[in-house]
C-alpha cells in the first residue's frame, strides 16, 4: 500500500518538475528570440549607416 502511495506522490512531483522545466524553457526561449531581434535591428542600423558613410 505504501508503494502506491509513494508511486503516486513520485508521479505528481515529477509533473511539477516537468511543468517547471517547460517553464523554463518557454522563457528562455522569449529572451532569445527578443535578442536575437535586438541582434538583427542593430545590424540593420549598422548596415544603414555605413551605407550613409559611403
Amino acid at each position: 500500500m505504501q508503494s502506491e502511495t509513494t508511486a503516486g506522490a513520485d508521479s505528481k512531483q515529477d509533473f511539477g518538475l516537468d511543468e517547471e522545466l517547460a517553464d523554463v524553457l518557454i522563457a528562455i526561449s522569449v529572451i532569445s528570440k527578443r535578442l536575437a531581434r535586438k541582434l538583427t535591428e542593430q545590424e540593420q542600423s549598422n548596415k544603414e549607416g555605413e551605407n550613409k558613410h559611403e
